[in-house]
């Protein structure tokens, strides 16, 4: 009710999670133009930290509702004949953080989620609800089996995704631990969907329900002359090839920083090194995922007080479009040295000519794209052409490579 109606009546309030004031300008449907205006799936979050059942109902009836309700004519009376049609709402935003306001038990969540999602549903029986089921990962306050468990227990009936977030950053300067986070990936995805599974079977759930990474990514430097380096690239790349991997659980996955990707200035804008992972995968991914067999040279490295052997180097993702006729491959070389020659073979079907090769790359693990040397990390591409059943490629060090072959 702050964000709405003239933007000069809306009261400012102090924000005590971010120690500000919040002037309430950018409320709900000024955020829904900005939605629309990027052609994007708006997703709210509703409070439930303080907040109250009855405020996240009536938030859903707003932008929502069409019948001759309080809230609709509100919402047109601020300039929205028509229902936003908002799809996604999340319960809650990371509320087994003690640091958050009205952080909840395990028990006093799944028991929340549950009346929450019922008078949300019943406002609008076809929206899809988030739970937020876990941010604390490997610690002693960790509690998010449980937690699952619970939430699936008592509102999986309602339930349509589990909202997992992770954040991960090299403060240790250790690039090989840091390379070795793909596995933290791979752990908790697959954990977590065998929790899934499990509690669907336990509990006779017959509806899907599905994985929201709806926060994730890199740990933003610190300081504001700091900038993104490559190997946090390479680590956004291993993201997006894990969320590819685990495509038929992981239905959702959103970067919250939104402005991440790019360093801005009085004068001056320039894409930091994450963003060229994004741009690639943006551009080149299919509808697909595909299941790829990979093997070869392997590091070991410890990460998280959890020691890994046997890594591979190269991190690889496969997607297909919708005609079948185009294939991407995505490779993340993690050798810090020297390139890696690699056989590419096809289990059905053949090469039928053309291949594109994207790289995202630069000098070396260190370098970034600063405003006095803006190029230094980017996409070059390259053309190739492969035939029959199989062709060797070169993945270049410390890479993200992006091979979009014709295939038939």
């Amino acid at each position: 009710m702050d964000g709405i109606g003239p933007p000069l009546e809306r009261p400012a309030r102090r924000d005590l999670a971010w120690n500000a004031v919040d002037s309430n300008q950018f409320g709900t449907d000024e955020f829904i133009r900005f939605c629309r205006k990027l052609n994007i799936e708006p997703y709210i979050c509703v409070n439930c930290g303080d907040g109250d059942m009855r405020e996240a109902a009536d938030w859903v009836e707003y932008c929502n509702g069409t019948g001759n309700s309080v809230l609709a004519n509100l919402r047109r009376k601020n300039g929205s004949d028509k229902p936003h049609g908002i799809r996604y709402w999340g319960i809650g935003n990371e509320v087994d953080g003690p640091w958050q306001i009205g952080y909840k038990t395990a028990a006093e969540y799944a028991r929340a989620v549950t009346e929450f999602g019922k008078v949300m549903k019943w406002a609008d029986p076809d929206i899809k609800l988030i739970a937020s089921a876990n941010c604390i990962w490997g610690e002693s306050k960790s509690d998010w089996v449980e937690r699952g468990q619970l939430i699936l227990e008592q509102a999986g009936n309602i339930v349509d995704y589990m909202a997992l977030h992770w954040y991960v950053g090299n403060e240790a300067n250790d690039f090989a631990a840091f390379m070795a986070v793909s596995e933290l990936f791979e752990e908790r995805l697959s954990a977590y969907e065998g929790l899934i599974r499990a509690m669907r079977l336990e509990k006779g759930i017959r509806r899907p329900i599905h994985i929201s990474v709806d926060e994730w990514g890199v740990r933003p430097p610190r300081r504001p002359r700091e900038f993104y380096t490559l190997e946090d690239a390479l680590v956004t790349a291993m993201n997006l090839n894990a969320f590819i991997r685990h495509a038929r659980s992981v239905r959702m996955a959103n970067l919250t920083m939104i402005t991440s990707p790019v360093k801005i200035s009085v004068d001056a804008l320039i894409a930091q090194t994450i963003f060229y992972p994004f741009e690639l995968y943006r551009r080149t991914c299919g509808q697909q995922a595909l299941d790829v067999f990979w093997d070869g040279e392997t590091f070991d490295a410890a990460c998280e007080g959890r020691e890994y052997k046997d890594v591979r180097t190269l991190d690889v993702a496969a997607t297909l479009d919708e005609t079948g006729r185009e294939m991407v491959i995505y490779v993340v070389n993690r050798s810090r040295q020297g390139p890696m020659e690699t056989t590419i073979s096809l289990a059905d079907g053949q090469f039928t000519g053309s291949v594109e090769a994207s790289v995202v790359n630069g000098p070396d693990i260190k370098a970034e794209n600063a405003f006095e040397t803006p190029d230094r990390v980017g996409t070059h591409r390259t053309a190739i052409t492969a035939k029959g059943t199989s062709f060797t490629y070169s993945f270049e060090p410390h890479s993200v490579t992006a091979l979009v072959c014709a295939v038939g």
